[in-house]
């Protein structure tokens, strides 16, 4: 049987916050608000795996009242979540997402984050798309004041 997952994140940006986006560390003058690093396009792609999985959201399963998230890398909660699909026994076919961001510009970044994640979510890398977009300068993305993330995934699951 396959499932697919949709995820969505968004995060303010922050003045000397770090920017970390798909588990890389991007150099630029302010980072993404959140409890955790703030890593949307991980959070988006829990979400993708969470939602397929029929477990609910990022915020279900890493609350941000719990002090052990505070400050956490993302990607070792998107290893937790694998966990969770190797408990499964799920197999994950692909990842697809996409970066909306002003600034920086994402698309030389992306390679870093392929290498970052592919191995963590078990897939070649030409399994795991990512794509960066700008949001023509309309709303908070396009205003600089945030970045947003959107993921979809298919998995397969026994049975």
């Amino acid at each position: 049987m396959h499932k697919i997952g949709f995820g969505y994140d968004i995060h303010r940006l922050e003045a000397g916050r770090r920017l970390v986006l798909g588990g890389v560390d991007i150099p630029y003058a302010a980072g993404l608000l959140g409890h955790s690093d703030g890593d949307a396009l991980v959070h988006a792609v829990i979400d993708a795996l969470l939602g397929a999985l029929g477990e609910g959201d990022i915020g279900t399963q890493f609350p941000d009242t719990d002090p052990r998230i505070e400050g956490a890398r993302s990607t070792g909660l998107l290893e937790t979540v694998m966990g969770l699909v190797r408990s499964r026994r799920a197999e994950i076919v692909n990842v697809d997402a996409v970066i909306v961001a002003e600034e920086p510009k994402m698309g030389p970044h992306i390679p870093a984050m392929k290498a970052a994640l592919a191995p963590i979510l078990g897939l070649p890398q030409n399994s795991l798309g990512l794509k960066a977009k700008t949001n023509e300068g309309l709303g908070p993305v396009g205003e600089r004041q945030a970045i947003a993330c959107y993921a979809v995934t298919l998995i397969r699951l026994p049975g």
